[in-house]
């Protein structure tokens, strides 16, 4: 047993020849995270740098994510045939460049192509979970899973507040700026640390795509992949809408919009600490039942404030961390869900399950920055919210019923 080998060997940071530091790990995929939301501060600024629509500039988040999307889908079979260590030090000096390229662009045309070049960096979530299965047994892997996710759940609430004050100080390309150098440091710890962890191939890309009908036919995938897709697709509408709606409804600056937009993070992070305390207890379903009620109680109670005329900024972002709290819940046990309805296609379940739900949220994302042009206030993006949020509710609901039919748990 391989897997058991492994996680007999001593960890030693710094040394190539052992399996990486889980601090390389954290940074690797926190460098995935802070890319996504760093810069969003900054996004109404460049909308009027570059003399275009929000629309169009928000393209840096839904196109982002869209690339992220396709690369869930082959990082894991392209890391199967060249080694884990390889393509994570390509990604990120991929990435490196690709920032350089958006600190130095000087047309929107320009910038956007930087930044789906960007996306490059999504392999770092994807692999330092891998890298993770091949160093420890399945039992170890789901703890030490939590403490890589538990730190890179607390980028998405400082990134915001990093990239708004280096855009009140030195304008929006200090920001990406900020991103070359972070990610050099990133390439010199991997470099120095990270061992190869793979010793035998898993599928290939091949043999993924013949396993895609047996799951494709699956109304239990479905099911949890739409819970899924649609509880984060409020929080990547809010990822598309949210500068907008901080800097030309509130009229925030950079530094406080970039607080602001951390603050579902807060949600995130209580809302993974509860899936670690009761899922064994209740059970996943009841858990990614509760995430999309509370979801959308938030938003509920967000859009009465609203129409009542007492809406301000607060009321808004605070009712958002319930966005966060109820992703928190729905998105570790949805996950869990998936991978449990074909267990011997764990890893096709995987990367189509992440690439559908990061290729919806890119399209909500889309349509959230198009519904808010032009907009006077926070409506458009409080009903999208709502409207994905109340969608998740019906996907668990039909899988609770499929699981009660047959008789069977989670």
């Amino acid at each position: 047993m391989d897997h058991n080998r492994h996680a007999g060997i001593a960890v030693r940071f710094l040394d190539r020849t052992t399996p990486p530091h889980i601090l390389t790990l954290v940074l690797v995929a926190g460098l995935s995270a802070m890319s996504m939301s760093v810069f969003l501060p900054s996004l109404p600024g460049m909308t009027r740098y570059f003399q275009t629509d929000y629309a169009v500039m928000q393209f840096a988040v839904s196109g982002y994510l869209a690339t992220t999307a396709l690369l869930q889908l082959l990082v894991g079979p392209i890391s199967d045939r060249f080694g884990r260590r390889p393509v994570i030090l390509g990604s990120i000096a991929i990435f490196i460049l690709a920032s350089a390229g958006c600190a130095l662009s000087t047309s929107v045309e320009m910038f956007l192509v930087f930044r789906m070049i960007q996306g490059a960096i999504a392999t770092g979530l994807v692999l330092s979970r891998a890298t993770v299965r091949d160093m420890v047994s399945a039992r170890e892997a789901a703890s030490m899973i939590g403490y890589v996710t538990m730190g890179m759940a607390l980028v998405p609430m400082f990134a915001p507040m990093i990239g708004g004050a280096l855009d009140e100080i030195w304008g929006w390309r200090a920001t990406f700026i900020f991103l070359v150098v972070f990610g050099a440091a990133v390439l010199g710890l991997v470099w120095a640390d990270q061992g190869e962890t793979l010793r035998q191939g898993g599928k290939s890309f091949g043999q993924q795509l013949r396993d895609y009908p047996e799951l494709l036919c699956s109304p239990r995938f479905w099911g949890y992949v739409f819970a899924s897709a649609f509880a984060s697709g409020a929080f990547f509408a809010y990822l598309g809408g949210a500068p907008y709606v901080a800097t030309q409804v509130f009229h925030m600056a950079p530094g406080m919009t970039g607080v602001m937009l951390g603050l579902p993070a807060l949600g995130y992070a209580a809302g993974n600490f509860l899936t670690g305390r009761y899922s064994v207890r209740f059970g996943i379903d009841q858990m990614v039942l509760w995430g999309t009620l509370i979801s959308t109680t938030g938003m509920v109670l967000s859009l009465m404030v609203t129409y009542s005329g007492l809406g301000n900024a607060y009321a808004f972002f605070g009712f958002c961390t319930f966005i966060g709290l109820g992703n928190g819940l729905v998105m570790p046990n949805s996950a869990s869900g998936m991978l449990s309805v074909r267990p011997d296609l764990a890893g096709s379940a995987s990367g189509l399950g992440s690439a559908i739900m990061i290729g919806g949220g890119a399209a909500l994302s889309s349509v959230a920055g198009t519904a808010l042009a032009g907009s006077t206030d926070s409506l458009p993006l409080q009903w999208i919210m709502f409207a994905t949020s109340a969608a998740s509710i019906l996907a668990i609901l039909y899988v609770m019923r499929r699981n009660n039919g047959m008789l069977q748990g989670a």
